[in-house]
């Protein structure tokens, strides 16, 4: 295959090197030039992660890209440089980047060690929320790095969290529901740690949480009541439930939205406290 063939002429160390210089071009007035330089390189990248259909990854290639895509910061790159890359070059770095976090030795997960020391990443993965043109492509890098405890408490703890409670209402429908996936996902994945997360911070959250319960918009209401119901009714939130359900307002507003209008509305208001 043609990029295999390429690939074997690059070793590991050359090809990241080249990847680095063509992203940072990107912002450069010759953009034509780089995304070309970006696709192509990513390209290889992508068959030395994965093979090409005929030939396996190679375990020592493998290895020695991963250090120098750790060491030159490649990851950071390809979200902050994710809007200016052309739609295929976007799928292979989502590719690449996902790959990566897949990869384990023994019981290490190198990358997951390496994300752990890039907090502003994490954050910027998030805000891909608010440009269409990367949303979804965040959304599957977040998501991918949401499996893991260790990265998925970062962003829990941080400021950003609280921008799903918009990325979730006010933005299309298809970057809203890829939102309300990694929203979801944050909250129930790893249960004890949300369950120590909602103790901690209950006033913050459920005042956020009470205005997405009173949206106008019905699929953000009808989502967001039967996520609330699978939070309150997991047995690792016995304390955050016992909590809402003592606070007459919570009451009040299940009741009302057992009498909306909408039979979906009702059923989710239903199961909340069943």
């Amino acid at each position: 295959m043609n990029f295999l063939f390429k690939s074997k002429h690059k070793n590991p160390h050359d090809l990241v090197k080249i990847v680095r210089e063509a992203l940072l071009k990107l912002n450069g007035a010759d953009t034509r030039k780089a995304n070309e330089e970006v696709s192509k390189s990513l390209a290889s990248m992508r068959v030395i992660l994965s093979g090409d259909g005929e030939h396996e990854a190679s375990p020592e290639q493998v290895a020695q890209l991963s250090q120098e895509t750790y060491k030159n910061d490649i990851l950071p790159l390809f979200v902050t440089h994710l809007s200016k890359m052309e739609f295929e070059t976007k799928k292979d770095a989502v590719h690449i980047f996902n790959s990566l976090l897949r990869r384990q030795i023994g019981s290490r997960w190198p990358t997951v060690e390496y994300l752990c020391t890039q907090e502003k990443m994490l954050g910027n993965l998030v805000h891909g929320y608010e440009n269409p043109d990367v949303a979804l492509n965040s959304g599957m890098m977040l998501r991918e790095c949401l499996k893991h405890e260790s990265l998925a408490r970062i962003v829990l703890y941080s400021p950003h969290f609280y921008k799903f409670f918009n990325y979730v209402e006010f933005t299309t429908f298809d970057v809203s529901s890829d939102a309300f996936a990694s929203f979801k996902d944050l909250l129930t994945r790893h249960k004890p740690m949300v369950a120590e997360f909602l103790k901690q911070n209950y006033d913050t959250f459920f005042d956020h949480y009470d205005r997405l319960l009173r949206s106008d918009n019905y699929v953000t209401k009808r989502q967001s009541l039967k996520l609330l119901g699978e939070l309150l009714l997991d047995r690792t939130n016995y304390h955050t439930m016992t909590r809402y359900i003592t606070f007459e307002a919570n009451l009040k507003l299940v009741m009302n939205l057992l009498r909306d209008k909408s039979k979906n509305i009702q059923y989710e208001a239903f199961h909340v406290f069943k």
